[in-house]
């Protein structure tokens, strides 16, 4: 069952999106281990639907992602389809890494990073 992190659905589901895309962008963030968790599954799929490498994956992507710009001539879903998901050609799962940092200093969550393996 997936964490509600104390915010309604529709706040739930654009925390994911906007994760999501800044994972895509910069490969590796620091956020909390709860939501860092939840995030795996997420871009998982993403990166499944940029395997598939179809037009309707790309514009489930597409519908899902932010249209963020990952560089001056790439968007999120761009770099998504072109760069990581040939990267993943050969792998059957398992696309992301979550490691543990330990208590956050102001209010004492566990944090983690989640980076691209």
């Amino acid at each position: 069952m997936a964490r509600k992190l104390g915010r309604s659905t529709d706040q739930r589901m654009a925390l994911l999106r906007n994760l999501a895309t800044d994972l895509i962008i910069h490969e590796r963030l620091e956020t909390t281990e709860a939501k860092a968790k939840d995030l795996r599954s997420v871009v998982d799929k993403m990166v499944t639907l940029g395997k598939r490498g179809d037009l309707h994956a790309r514009r489930q992507a597409a519908a899902f992602l932010y249209n963020a710009e990952a560089s001056e001539d790439e968007d999120a879903v761009q770099k998504l389809f072109n760069d990581i998901a040939s990267r993943y050609e050969d792998r059957q799962g398992g696309y992301t890494r979550v490691l543990k940092l330990g208590p956050r200093q102001g209010d004492g969550a566990n944090m983690a990073i989640i980076e691209l393996v």
